[in-house]
């Protein structure tokens, strides 16, 4: 009886409070990179913005869920958002930390300032009013707050890395060593002297790798599939800028030769290593099916050593051991699944027509505009540079109809905004 009273008292203490919020401009959901460059063209465009964050702070997959050696994969310049180059003393390849500070600078320039802890649980267009409905959760010790965003636009900022993948391997659960995902991950300083499975063979599962055995751990890399592994400079030019450069004069299939032949000159035949290439090549692969190559960055001469196994993919685990595909069987301490991310929006946004079920847009080339005001940033599968390309024409797109509408305000848009107000209260 006592412990009833407790708990009612519990739930009395607990308070749910209701707020609907009408937003004369866009909503933004997603303060990482993409929601930031959103919010900062916005800025230069006179367009008043509210910005979602579910977490506490802007850029969480970086400062949350990334290993500590992390540095930007490409060059500088192809990684600064709009309006705001990176520092000229920053290297040509920036840190974690500094790639963070430069985002913290950048929201401080433009004055973002998300709404953080706003989970967002709904989105939808109420074809009555022809306005966005987004509901957000956000709870403190004692009080669950419930807002309701009303708004003409919604930007979809939450990006490619919203969530993490955790394949389903028969065993795994039973595994009787850690297991942990790459965006726990943080240093390899804790498993020194250990065996560690790595499952995955992209930049992040290589990084990892390389990581492990930097810190005298003995890592085994899981490579199921074909991967283009590519030195991340050529003769001190980077092999991505050698690319971009091509392609703007060449066919992307001749580029593709061209930038196979330099992968042969400088790291030699991987295939003997286990790393098979694909046949599609690499910037086909990856304009065709989003499969971003991996840049070494000492991962391969890691292998070449034997401080890097690689071996084939996983048939089941069973206690601390794994059966691999070949019938090998290894005694692994720790795993470490280097398996990925994907979209979260079809957990919330409650739309088919523009987004697939994988929560990419349906038109990879046209996928920063949708019908009734809905906008993607971040999905092109183009990096930080596709981010800056969607941003900037999202807001001179969201830019043009606000100045336009703003000299010739309506009765229309009020009426909606009243009629959508007395039907939710």
């Amino acid at each position: 009886m006592e412990n009833m009273f407790r708990l009612m008292d519990q739930e009395d203490q607990e308070v749910t409070t209701n707020r609907c919020i009408w937003v004369n401009g866009p909503v933004i959901v997603g303060a990482g990179p993409s929601g930031l460059a959103t919010a900062a063209c916005l800025r230069e465009q006179n367009v008043p913005f509210v910005v979602l964050e579910r977490a506490d702070c802007i850029a969480s997959l970086w400062q949350n869920r990334t290993y500590d050696r992390l540095k930007l994969h490409l060059p500088k310049k192809f990684c600064q958002l709009p309006k705001m180059p990176f520092p000229e003393s920053f290297p040509e390849y920036p840190t974690k930390r500094q790639f963070i500070d430069y985002l913290e600078s950048y929201a401080s320039r433009f004055d973002v300032k998300p709404k953080f802890n706003e989970c967002v649980q709904t989105a939808r267009f109420d074809e009555t009013s022809g306005l966005w409905r987004v509901k957000t959760v956000s709870n403190t010790e004692s009080t669950r707050t419930e807002v309701e965003y009303i708004c003409r636009w919604l930007v979809v900022a939450t990006g490619e890395n919203a969530e993490r993948v955790v394949p389903e391997i028969d065993g795994l659960s039973e595994f009787t060593g850690e297991v942990i995902h790459a965006c726990d991950y943080k240093s390899g300083e804790k498993f020194a002297g250990k065996k560690v499975l790595v499952v995955g063979c992209g930049n992040s599962g290589m990084e990892v790798s390389l990581d492990l055995a930097n810190h005298f751990a003995k890592p085994s890399m899981v490579v199921r599939s074909s991967v283009h592994v590519m030195p991340r400079e050529v003769m001190g030019k980077s092999t991505f800028e050698i690319a971009m450069k091509m392609l703007a004069w060449l066919p992307l299939w001749l580029v593709d030769k061209i930038l196979l032949v330099l992968c042969w000159f400088v790291l030699g035949n991987i295939e003997k290593y286990g790393l098979k290439r694909p046949e599609m090549g690499p910037m086909e692969l990856k304009s065709v099916k989003g499969k971003t190559p991996v840049l070494d960055i000492g991962a391969l001469e890691k292998i070449r050593l034997g401080k890097i196994d690689v071996v084939p993919g996983i048939r089941r685990f069973d206690g601390n051991r794994v059966e691999l595909v070949n019938g090998e069987q290894l005694e692994v301490d720790s795993v470490v699944l280097a398996t990925g991310y994907r979209s979260n929006v079809p957990y919330w946004l409650q739309e088919s027509e523009f987004f697939a079920k994988n929560g990419f847009p349906k038109a990879a080339n046209s996928g920063w505009k949708g019908r009734t005001g809905l906008y993607a940033v971040g999905f092109t599968r183009r990096g930080l540079s596709g981010v800056s390309m969607d941003a900037v024409k999202i807001a001179q797109d969201i830019g043009s109809v606000w100045k336009l509408e703003t000299k010739q305000p309506t009765k229309r848009s009020m009426a909606c905004h009243r009629r959508c107000i007395s039907q939710q209260f």
